[in-house]
């Protein structure tokens, strides 16, 4: 064999050695790494749930450090010292609120200057209807809608990251803002509440009295409901941002369909598909201040938006797995 040729034949082998792993012993799942029990079927499997971990932080971080995420929490936040401002203006000369109503906003709201933890539910209460929802909508729309209007969204799907994990990514994601928008409600009434009036114990819907104590955990375990309230909203958000390359689009559309369901929920006529809107159940957080809890309503809440997010989130999967992605 010349020289010319042997050393042809170990360049090869450096190049074929330098592209493939060295092979070595064959277990029942694939080779076996050498020198540990590792084997490559596993470690990929670990380095895909890293990675998903890390797309999933990736999102989170994103969307809590855009501006108008940041411009909407102040805004959510802004909401309960504008109440709390106004009960104190209100009762300053020795005066009620004059007002009464249901196991609601109003209800709640007669109860602040004896209470200022009552300040948590009456903000709960005045922004879950529209604040909030506007809000998580805001954010599901623009979750794919504004990636695509970005030009970032083929370069997302680029890595291997896949669809449905990045689907997937952008609903916890989303899920995450819903629960932060309504801590920092929560937060922000508590602190105006201590801050403008007394603090005690609280006065169930049932008459009862339980210790401040006791109703600092049911004020964190209506959050928690509050929250839950508006997952089905975030499905339909994600897949209304599917459908679209236009964030504002996908937006307009999800706020303006939470206007329309709300607006179905007021017509006596409709009582009959009522029940079914997702908004429907959502003041049953109320159900929480009697004394013992009645989860009729809750049940029935957390139920449908169950089912809102398992149909329209199985749909904005199909829609987005077959999406054509150009932008």
């Amino acid at each position: 064999m010349s020289r010319a040729e042997t050393e042809a034949g170990a360049g090869a082998r450096e190049t074929a050695g330098a592209g493939t792993a060295p092979v070595g012993p064959v277990g029942p799942r694939g080779p076996v790494e050498p020198g540990g029990p590792v084997e490559p079927v596993a470690r990929d499997r670990e380095h895909r749930l890293w990675w998903t971990f890390g797309l999933l932080r990736s999102e989170v971080t994103t969307t809590f450090r855009r501006w108008r995420t940041l411009a909407l929490l102040g805004v959510l936040a802004a909401v309960p010292v504008l109440i709390g401002i106004a009960v104190k203006i209100e009762t300053s000369d020795g005066g009620g609120m004059g007002r009464g109503g249901g196991a609601n906003g109003p209800a709640f709201l007669t109860q602040i200057t004896n209470n200022g933890l009552f300040l948590v539910f009456a903000a709960l209460a005045a922004t879950l209807p529209v604040f909030l929802p506007m809000a998580v909508g805001v954010i599901a729309g623009d979750a794919i809608a504004g990636e695509a209007n970005g030009g970032t969204l083929r370069y997302l799907l680029v890595a291997p990251a896949g669809r449905t994990r990045l689907l997937l990514a952008k609903y916890t994601s989303t899920l995450a803002f819903c629960l932060v928008a309504t801590l920092v409600v929560a937060a922000s009434a508590l602190a105006v509440g201590a801050l403008l009036f007394p603090l005690g114990e609280v006065t169930t819907i049932s008459g009862t009295r339980i210790s401040f104590g006791d109703g600092l955990l049911r004020a964190l375990l209506i959050a928690v409901v509050v929250a839950v309230s508006l997952v089905g909203l975030a499905a339909v958000g994600l897949f209304i941002s599917t459908l679209t390359n236009s964030g504002i689009a996908a937006m307009a559309a999800t706020v303006g369909l939470l206007i329309t369901v709300q607006i179905l929920d007021t017509i006596p006529q409709l009582h009959a598909i009522q029940p079914y809107l997702f908004s429907h159940y959502w003041l049953s957080f109320a159900d929480l201040l009697r004394e013992p809890f009645y989860w009729d309503g809750i049940g029935r809440n957390v139920g449908l938006q169950a089912l809102y997010a398992a149909v329209f989130g199985s749909a904005a999967w199909a829609r987005f797995t077959a999406k054509d992605i150009n932008a």
